[in-house]
């Protein structure tokens, strides 16, 4: 038997092929579901948050649970587990899709099946390949359907260190040329990674199998390595930092990014609803993951500034190119509650 949110959107005219295999829980208004929704087998959807924009698909590839999210117009979510999440129209994501909190795909972003995303930000028509995980990233660059950056499959970014810190958001592109959809796309290529925080410029394409450890700063770039060469060894000592002005600097941009972006929505964004609730609701998811973003940049950095202490004491002790100046990590440490 149905449950009574489930009889109320049958009642309106919404598609729920197998009714009584899908469960919309007591949190959710149905009023805030389309009835133009096509709604699946093995579907759950929970949280007050949650608004379901006209013409979207769940769950037509696998059991999907959707918890707290706002979907704009057209969207598909072919399976998986998507929570805390704003997508906005056209965004298409596969099977196996694994979202958590703080995640905004804009307009026609697209993942395909098996993909990770936390903390993640994508502008209009960037597309995952599969078998990706993408947190704490943002990227944004091309102009279109036909001409987006993109990420290939079987690719990481490496967001957490060995001395167990997240101060490492990685920027593909940034807010303030990005918003314009005028940007050159950026190319990472399948089975590679990314070691946060690193920024690329638009333009760039980096190789297939390549796991790229450096900024790239000059648009156009082509990034490739030679595979099986040793580049070097040095000693490691967990918990200590070396050099951290290129961590701080590049954590200081995604946050000025994110202000950009919340101005951007606020300011501009915020006059095309045309008086659409679903527009409004994802306008306001949007806002909401963009302030967690910018929650979370802060959180993980104020974690880092907490071990710098730790670091210096251990340096202290400490021989060859370890011993090298800590003045950064004294400023950080006492000036950044400031």
């Amino acid at each position: 038997m149905p449950d009574e949110r489930t009889r109320q959107l049958l009642a309106r005219g919404a598609r729920i092929v197998t009714p009584d295999s899908v469960s919309i829980d007591e949190s959710v208004d149905p009023g805030r579901i389309d009835p133009s929704v096509t709604i699946h087998p093995g579907c759950r959807i929970l949280g007050e948050s949650t608004f379901i924009g006209p013409n979207c698909v769940l769950g037509a590839e696998g059991p999907l649970t959707l918890d707290g999210c706002q979907l704009g117009r057209g969207v598909r979510l072919q399976g998986g587990s998507i929570a805390g999440a704003t997508l906005l129209d056209g965004v298409s994501i596969g099977p196996c899709a694994h979202v958590r909190p703080g995640t905004l795909l804009e307009e026609r972003a697209s993942c395909a099946h098996s993909v990770g995303l936390k903390q993640t930000l994508l502008f209009p028509y960037v597309t995952l390949g599969s078998l990706i995980n993408f947190c704490d990233a943002f990227m944004a660059g091309g102009t279109d359907s036909r001409n987006h950056s993109e990420v290939g499959s079987s690719y990481i970014h490496f967001n957490f260190t060995p001395n167990q810190d997240k101060a490492t958001p990685s920027m593909m592109g940034d807010v303030p040329r990005g918003v314009l959809l005028d940007q050159p796309p950026i190319f990472l290529g399948g089975q590679g990674g990314l070691v946060g925080p690193c920024r690329i410029e638009y333009g760039t394409v980096v190789a297939a199998g390549v796991v790229c450890r450096r900024d790239v700063t000059a648009p156009g770039t082509l990034v490739f390595e030679r595979f099986g060469r040793v580049k070097g060894a040095m000693p490691f000592r967990q918990g200590v930092y070396g050099n951290i002005a290129r961590v701080i600097a590049h954590n200081v941009t995604y946050i000025a990014n994110l202000l950009a972006l919340h101005v951007w929505y606020h300011d501009v964004r915020s006059r095309f609803t045309g008086g659409m609730d679903y527009r409004r609701a994802c306008l306001d998811g949007a806002m909401t993951r963009i302030a967690e973003m910018l929650e979370e940049r802060l959180k993980r950095m104020t974690e880092l500034a907490g071990k710098m202490a730790r670091s210096i004491e251990l340096a202290g002790v400490a021989t060859g190119p370890l011993a090298a100046p800590f003045d950064m990590q004294a400023r950080l440490r006492n000036e950044w509650a400031a």
